[in-house]
């Protein structure tokens, strides 16, 4: 603006000169800041970011269907990608994440257990028939992966269908929650891609299509928006990667777009050596035209679009007629492939969150070292996604629906709550990673019950069996060297005179008595 206008303002108005001086200054200060952070630069090399401001939920709102759609197809025909999903799997959830009954009484501890045990381990647990309670989560981890996101419905069964527990889950895909149900709803709440808020922004339904929505059935009712289900019926499990992210992204996301283009890449090398193998030599003239004749004269067969066809074998010494010549052409030669595809299968197992070798099941480079710390990264990882969204966002709706149904059943609301202990971890080094829990245990850096724990196991039910063993062989007078109670574990007896446990000296005892007798 001419500086005789910027005069004529501050003659006319000298506070709203001022405020444009200050603005003009922040202004200023502003660009300059930005400029000392070269990633908010506008610059040549930036001019090709992506940087809206806005939130998780607009992001996810049209882009969602695609990328789960993406995904499957990835998941169906790349073996990276279903290998990526199943290595995910098997880690997380593996033979399953075990409940543990834990009560005030013995007595309530045992009825409920039994319930517990006899309804979860069978399939009468899954809506569908098909899996136990281990096989629904790991069902629905690969559809995490794989979708971003999958829904539990809880579905209450009458006493009289025969079940332990009058409940059983049913897995949904994605789909199944109507995205097209957003924004303000008649009832004062408001609807974000079919997960309905109150005005406090507790979930307090979902909207569920009764079928999938890519069916043959449901194709035939367009236009059908989903149920309004209570969100105490619901259990929504996702990722979330950002504050206030209503809906789940497929976790393939980051790695789609290279994972398309190292199958496409893939495709044309093997279209090059294709075409090296078919072409041996070509046969001019002198003229550059003209038919070619075998040896008794007879014209060479010619393909439809008019070349002659020539035969090689290994070996064979073919003579030219005169003014013919052969040529060989150079195949295209296949370079650098196999450092592209490692490059690129190292970045789609950092998407992902797993180890090269855990993706590609090449261990030809690894060592002890790297692939132990590489085991204890992946192993963080899978904690995180145990630990901070399947226990408590599949888990913990299933703890409260089951406390529903044992009181329907037992009649008893005498609390007790479900302890999950996930499977087994895979130790390198057995005895190495043995002798670290005993020094933690006897240094009190963990206790015993934590350690029995990480290998996958009820520390109850062990102490429970393994008074079990010692009564059983105490009874019939047996010591084994892996008893502690009587062989150290250097192989030498606990007592100083050499004496078997009471429980075998009481049954040598009885012996001595009964040969008297």
């Amino acid at each position: 603006m001419p500086r005789w206008v910027e005069r004529a303002i501050a003659a006319v108005s000298p506070a709203a000169a001022l405020r444009r001086e200050q603005t003009r200054a922040q202004i200023a200060r502003s660009a300059h800041v930005r400029s000392l952070y070269e990633g908010a630069s506008y610059s040549r090399r930036t001019q090709g970011w992506r940087a809206p401001f806005t939130d998780a939920n607009v992001e996810t709102r049209f882009a969602n269907t695609r990328l789960r759609a993406v995904a499957r197809d990835l998941r169906r025909n790349n073996a990276i990608a279903t290998r990526g999903v199943a290595t995910i799997q098997a880690n997380t959830v593996g033979a399953g994440i075990t409940p543990t009954v834990m009560a005030t009484t013995d007595a309530r501890k045992k009825r409920v257990a039994a319930l517990v045990n006899k309804h979860f381990e069978s399939t009468d647990c899954d809506a569908d028939g098909r899996h136990n309670i281990y096989g629904l989560q790991n069902l629905a981890m690969g559809a995490i992966v794989e979708s971003g996101e999958v829904l539990i419905r809880r579905r209450v069964r009458r006493s009289s269908d025969g079940y332990a527990l009058p409940l059983q889950f049913q897995v949904l895909e994605a789909d199944f929650l109507d995205s097209s149900v957003d924004g303000p709803l008649p009832n004062g709440n408001y609807a974000i891609q079919g997960v309905e808020f109150d005005l406090r922004g507790k979930r307090v339904a979902y909207y569920i299509f009764p079928v999938h929505p890519g069916s043959l059935s449901m194709g035939m009712t367009p236009g059908y928006r989903g149920q309004r289900v209570s969100a105490d019926f619901v259990a929504h499990i996702y990722r979330v990667d950002r504050p206030g992210q209503v809906r789940g992204v497929t976790w393939f996301a980051p790695v789609i777009v290279r994972m398309k283009d190292l199958a496409d890449y893939t495709d044309a090398q093997l279209l090059r050596q294709k075409i090296a193998a078919c072409f041996g030599g070509f046969v001019t003239t002198a003229d550059g035209s003209g038919p070619s004749f075998d040896d008794q004269g007879q014209l060479l067969p010619v393909t439809p679009s008019g070349i002659n066809i020539e035969g090689l074998e290994p070996g064979m010494i073919q003579y030219l007629r005169e003014g013919e010549s052969i040529v060989f052409p150079n195949p295209p030669a296949v370079q650098d492939f196999g450092p592209y595809t490692n490059v690129t299968y190292h970045e789609v197992a950092a998407g992902l969150g797993v180890t090269y070798e855990a993706l590609t099941g090449d261990l030809s480079q690894a060592t002890y070292s790297g692939g132990r710390l590489g085991h204890l990264e992946y192993d963080r990882n899978v904690d995180s996604w145990r630990w901070n969204m399947l226990v408590p966002q599949m888990l913990g709706p299933i703890e409260i629906w089951t406390q529903d149904a044992v009181a329907a059943v037992t009649g008893s609301t005498e609390p007790f709550s479900l302890q999950w202990t996930p499977p087994e971890r895979i130790l390198i080094d057995v005895q190495m990673e043995n002798e670290a829990s005993k020094d933690a245990i006897r240094n009190g850096l963990s206790s015993r019950s934590e350690e029995v724990r990480k290998r996958g196991l009820d520390p109850i039910a062990l102490d429970n069996e393994i008074a079990e063993d010692n009564r059983r062989a105490d009874a019939l007078g047996l010591i084994y060297d892996s008893d502690p109670r009587a062989v150290s574990g250097r192989g030498v007896s606990q007592k100083a005179d050499g004496t078997p446990p009471s429980g075998a000296r009481a049954r040598n005892q009885a012996d001595k008595q009964a040969d008297e007798g």
